[in-house]
């Protein structure tokens, strides 16, 4: 068994704690609506698309000590921030869209989310047939098909803890359902000292090689796998990358190795520990939740939606690469591209159709 320490610092935190405190929320100040609203009518008098906005096109002066904190914050502390107040009711989709990816340039740098170039997702039910649309394996025992992350994402039902493959993942709430839709968000950091602390002999398989699969999002086909840790270290900074969906859909693929007793034990522990030390967020139109991916986990509960009453669940997401990101493992590269410190990484490399 390797010798390994606990992890100290502020982003290891305990979820009952942060229900009561207000170190990861931050309110937009006064006078700032109307300073985006200055800069959305500057982009819209250019005619610029949302997605032709960068950070120059954009001006938001007085926010920038806003924004550097909430970079800082992600990074070097809770690894969490709940921006609230922006004005979501006063606009329709299109000019939301312009406005969130103007402030998300702000704070970091857009990647792509999908190899068809996504660089926004819209977070909502879109009903029967997202399994076609968006990935699926057949023939599973149960005569359901197996749904890629991709696909379950734009379904109304329950999201397992996962990080994204990004440093930043942004949701802007628009709107909430009828019930339910509520995160759910644990330190990845804390679990990693439970396993510690419990069963260090789990924690060692946790910084062995999973088999993965790039359904979904990267590719069509299950069978274009890869291998990584779902725990990594280098120069005392954590990481973690995990989505039970991807191990599961390797699985499937002829010929890859099934998972050791070992491995479905330490998955198992880290799915109870990370309800265990989580807390649950509900964000509320105009909340702007932002988690790092290296050190959290996040989830939602199942919702309903009830369109007549105006309370048809819609998130806008963005995944950020960071300018002030930490150094990522040797072997990350499989994932990321490029591991250095503030290098811009992560998002899904594009296929041209």
């Amino acid at each position: 068994m390797t010798r390994r320490a606990a992890l100290t610092g502020p982003n290891v935190w305990l979820g009952r704690d942060m229900v009561s405190s207000r170190r990861w929320i931050r309110d937009l100040p006064a006078g700032a609506a109307a300073e985006i609203d200055a800069a959305l009518q500057a982009v819209r008098r250019r005619g610029l698309a949302w997605h032709e906005i960068r950070r120059e096109d954009f001006p938001l002066p007085t926010l920038r000590p806003l924004f550097d904190d909430i970079a800082d914050e992600l990074e070097n502390g809770c690894g969490m921030v709940k921006l609230r107040g922006l004005p979501v009711a006063a606009y329709d989709e299109d000019a939301l869209r312009q406005i969130y990816f103007g402030i998300g340039s702000h704070v970091g740098t857009p990647v792509f989310q999908n190899r068809r170039g996504e660089l926004m997702r819209a977070i909502r039910d879109e009903g029967a047939g997202v399994g076609q649309r968006y990935g699926q394996i057949e023939g599973q025992g149960d005569g359901r098909p197996f749904l890629s992350s991709y696909a379950r994402t734009l379904t109304n039902g329950q999201l397992r803890f996962h990080t994204d493959r990004t440093d930043v993942v942004a949701l802007l709430c628009v709107r909430q359902a009828k019930s339910g839709g509520v995160s759910k968000i644990c330190s990845s950091t804390a679990v990693h000292n439970a396993f510690l602390a419990r069963r260090p002999d789990l924690l060692d398989v946790l910084f062995e090689d999973f088999w993965r699969s790039r359904l979904g999002e990267e590719s069509d086909k299950a069978e274009t796998v890869y291998r990584l840790p779902i725990f990594g270290l280098r120069d005392g900074r954590f990481t973690s990358h995990y989505s039970l969906t991807y191990i599961e859909a390797a699985e499937l693929v002829p010929g890859v190795p099934k998972l050791t007793t070992g491995q479905r034990e330490a998955i198992d522990m880290l799915m109870a520990l990370s309800e265990e030390l989580c807390f649950e967020m509900t964000l509320e139109p105009g909340d702007l939740q932002l988690l790092n991916s290296h050190v959290t986990y996040h989830g939602r509960t199942a919702f309903e939606d009830d369109k007549a009453s105006g309370h048809d669940r819609l998130l806008l997401r963005l995944w950020l690469t960071m300018p002030n990101n930490r150094a990522l493992p040797q072997g990350h590269e499989v994932l990321w591209g490029n591991i250095a410190a503030g290098a811009r990484r992560g998002g899904i490399g594009q296929t041209v159709m």
